[in-house]
């Protein structure tokens, strides 16, 4: 158990488990955990002829996402691991939990692992006969150029996603609970997420679960403005602000970007946002400033909210989201909700200004505080074996294990390096991930090489271990490595009793690098997986007269000077493209790691 200045010690392995448990307990009257999975649904849920809203990210972000499941809202949350999209298997069941027959909406955040592991889960839940639809939301200004009209979102270009989920959630919450039909509430969701603006500033960095250092520091006495909420670094860095000077940065970076539709009221529903160690009197006095420039500018802050509703665990740091709003969404936005986090009460409206001497609009919203739970010793069974440690095997290791094992020991062993490669233009969380996908697939490797199913080939044993990574890690790695795997394992069952030829790695070796590349939309340069990938793939490719073992190890050589070689390239795919030459001078983090895998994976082959 390790003690941060986030709270109470936190067990890294089961903080998810934890965690969602207790706000299963304390909030029982709202929500109820997912039978199997790492999700919440609301008592309320599901309900028959309804559209299901189903959201969903990382840990760390508390209120967001279980925090903002009930009536009038979300429906049912998936939650990833810390700073880690769920696995589609986790977004598939937890839709599946709320599913009342209407279809499913499913709206979060634009980050590479969520939209791959979402899109997987809607993908199933379409060939399964539901229909589903999807708005990605890309509120942050500081992330990319302003969006154009009429264009299709590109997940891998645009905007992230960040506190302006919430005013997202709310609508299409609201327009789901009204009996509005599966379209119309992907319409209003997505009208939501286009008037929507948010721009952060940070003073101070945080610490994940189990870590003993910060994922990321702010120097002191600086502001970083445009700082992430899962630490991405910010675009620009300034002295120590005082309040009024905040304030006006973040206006001021909203006001440039702000849209003016025809149709709208002046309206803004305003959100100040604490990233999760900022005291409520000091976003105060924040908002005061905000308040004096809205109104200067000519706009009229609606309900306003100042409180945690996206956090990043203890960071120091506030975000300003705008809602331009006409009548519709102010409708929306007025309906009444209850969850855990956020209860909006009914019959309440926001006073228009000459109903006030001050010239503040007021908040009529009853607020719940976002609770900090403790985590300690699991209370139940983890649902899944990725959540617990792999015991250590009464006899030798069947192959497709023993490598899963070689690599989980080579991966595990730099886990703290790979993180900090990560962290220099992305989450820092790639160690974590990574390290905790590979114990589930030496488990399910294992379960499948000496059990009493039928076939207990290498093959059939990394389809299981590819399956079971995806969903433990979560997040694009996961997707991207469980994808990797079981490619690998489609091909290999092609060998006779677990018999490799230099040829059919070469061939497995080309289905991985094809399905990783449709999967994540990366090619050879933009400072991924691939480049090491495409390396080990051609010298397999180029050796096939050679033993499978030499011809390997040698692949992976080439594999692990592609990797230090990424240090040269520029990020140019997920969340690391937005922070320009931050990653220049590093090597990737998944290439390194796919080095260190192949690396290990060689030592357990013998020609």
């Amino acid at each position: 158990m390790t003690t941060t200045p986030a709270g109470p010690g936190h067990h890294a392995e089961t903080f998810r488990e934890d965690w969602l448990e207790g706000l299963a307990d304390a909030y029982a009257r709202t929500v109820r955990r997912v039978p199997g999975a790492f999700g919440v649904v609301g008592r309320h849920a599901p309900r028959p002829g309804k559209v299901a809203v189903v959201i969903g990210g990382g840990s760390g972000h508390y209120p967001a996402f279980a925090g903002l499941v009930g009536p009038g809202l979300a429906d049912a949350a998936a939650i990833g691991d810390v700073f880690a999209s769920p696995s589609a298997e986790q977004v598939y069941r937890t839709a599946r939990a709320a599913d009342g027959g209407a279809g499913v909406l499913m709206t979060y955040g634009n980050y590479a692992g969520d939209v791959m592991h979402f899109g997987l889960a809607a993908r199933r839940l379409a060939a399964e006969g539901t229909d589903v639809r999807t708005v990605l939301v890309t509120d942050d200004v500081a992330s990319g150029p302003p969006p154009v009209e009429g264009q299709e979102i590109d997940p891998s270009r645009d905007r992230r996603g960040v506190a302006g989920d919430f005013f997202v959630f709310k609508i299409a919450g609201a327009s789901a609970d009204r009996g509005d039909d599966l379209d119309t509430v992907a319409r209003l969701a997505a009208r939501a997420n286009a008037m929507t603006r948010t721009f952060g500033a940070a003073f101070a960095g945080c610490t994940l679960p189990g870590a003993a250092e910060p994922l990321f520091t702010v120097a002191p006495g600086t502001t970083e403005l445009g700082m992430g909420i899962h630490g991405e670094p910010g675009l620009r860095t300034t002295h120590g602000l005082s309040a009024p000077e905040l304030a006006d940065a973040l206006v001021d970076n909203l006001l440039a970007d702000l849209p003016r539709p025809a149709g709208a009221t002046g309206r803004v529903a305003v959100l100040l946002n604490g990233l999760g160690s900022t005291k409520y009197e000091e976003m105060f006095v924040v908002y005061r400033q905000v308040n004096r420039r809205l109104r200067a500018a000519g706009l009229q802050p609606y309900r306003p909210e100042v409180g945690e509703f996206v956090t990043s665990f203890d960071m120091a740091g506030v975000s300003l989201s705008l809602m331009v709003l006409d009548d519709e969404l102010t409708a929306l936005y007025d309906a009444p909700c209850d969850t855990p986090a956020f209860r909006s009460l009914p019959g309440e409206h926001a006073p228009a200004d000459d109903d006030r001497t001050d010239g503040t609009a007021a908040t009529d919203t009853a607020r719940v505080p976002a609770a900090r739970t403790a985590s300690g010793p699991a209370t139940g069974d983890a649902p899944y074996a990725a959540d617990l440690p792999v015991p250590a095997p009464d006899a030798p290791d069947l192959p497709a294990t023993a490598a899963l094992q070689a690599a989980l020991d080579a991966v595990a062993a730099q886990e703290d390096e790979l993180g900090r490669l990560d962290a220099v233009a992305g989450d820092g969380d790639h160690g974590i991930g990574i390290v905790r996908g590979l114990r589930a697939a030496v488990a399910a490797a294992r379960a499948t090489e000496t059990g009493p199913a039928s076939p207990r080939t290498a093959g059939a044993a990394l389809l299981s271990a590819g399956l079971a990574l995806a969903d433990a890690s979560g997040g694009a790695s996961g997707a991207l490595y469980g994808a990797l795997l079981a490619e690998t394992g489609a091909v290999l069952t092609r060998a006779p009793e677990n018999t490799c030829t230099t040829a059919l790695f070469a061939d497995a070796a080309d289905a991985a690098q094809r399905a990783v590349t449709e999967l994540g939309g990366a090619r050879v340069g933009e400072k991924t997986l691939l480049d090491a990938l495409d390396p080990f793939r051609r010298h397999l490719r180029d050796h096939t007269a050679d033993g499978p073992a030499k011809s390997w190890r040698a692949a992976a050589e080439a594999a692990t000077r592609a990797a230090a070689a990424t240090a040269d390239l520029v990020p140019a795919r997920g969340r690391a493209a937005r922070m320009g030459d931050l990653g220049h001078g590093h090597p990737d983090a998944g290439a390194t790691s796919l080095a260190l895998l192949l690396t290990a994976v060689g030592e357990t082959l013998h020609d």
